[in-house]
């Protein structure tokens, strides 16, 4: 749980407030494996407001531990992942059918940077990261992209008066900051598991 409070922007695609807008909050929530129910934004603000969690906010679901994450910094920059790699795959993939119930998976990363990013850098640094989750798996000898139920949050204060960082693509200076934690991040992760 990230309580950001007020003055936070964050970019997303999490179940429950994603999309890019004001968060006072990220919620990383452990479901069990075949998830039954079918409103998870429901769900998750029952989550948040049985926490104490007020105002707008994002919250994330996997079936992987919770408890168990990896973090890496650089720089004011931070990224947090949940590594579950129980269902994974490549995003490109043909059309299979469901087998089972599902095992635990879902790599869930939140990231928070201390500069304001553009409407435009908030969207290229949800890109970034993938691209530095995708570096990591290959990394670690792992024959996947990700899971299909992976998520990404950035989290990131609101502009004020001075104008936003416009870029966190790989060769900016924030967006390269951001991909070397997530890439840390999700390397250590994804080694566990291996």
């Amino acid at each position: 749980m990230w309580r950001l409070g007020p003055g936070w922007r964050v970019c997303g695609s999490a179940v429950l407030g994603g999309g890019i807008g004001p968060r006072e909050w990220i919620l990383n929530a452990q479901v069990p494996s075949g998830y039954p129910r079918l409103d998870p934004d429901r769900h998750l603000a029952e989550i948040a407001a049985a926490e104490h969690l007020t105002g707008p906010g994002a919250g994330l679901m996997t079936a992987a531990d919770v408890t168990v994450y990896t973090v890496a910094a650089e720089a004011g920059v931070t990224a947090t992942a949940t590594c579950g790699l129980g269902v994974r795959g490549w995003a490109a993939a043909p059309a299979e059918g469901a087998e089972g119930p599902p095992r635990p998976g879902t790599i869930n990363i939140v990231v928070t940077v201390p500069v304001p990013l553009s409407d435009a850098a908030l969207v290229n640094a949800v890109a970034t990261t993938t691209e530095a989750k995708v570096q990591a798996l290959l990394d670690a000898g792992l024959d996947c992209s990700g899971t299909p139920t992976d998520a990404v949050c950035i989290a990131a204060p609101s502009p004020g008066p001075a104008p936003a960082e416009p870029f966190a693509g790989p060769r900016s200076l924030w967006g390269a900051r951001l991909a070397r934690v997530v890439h840390a991040a999700v390397l250590e992760g994804a080694l566990r598991q291996s």
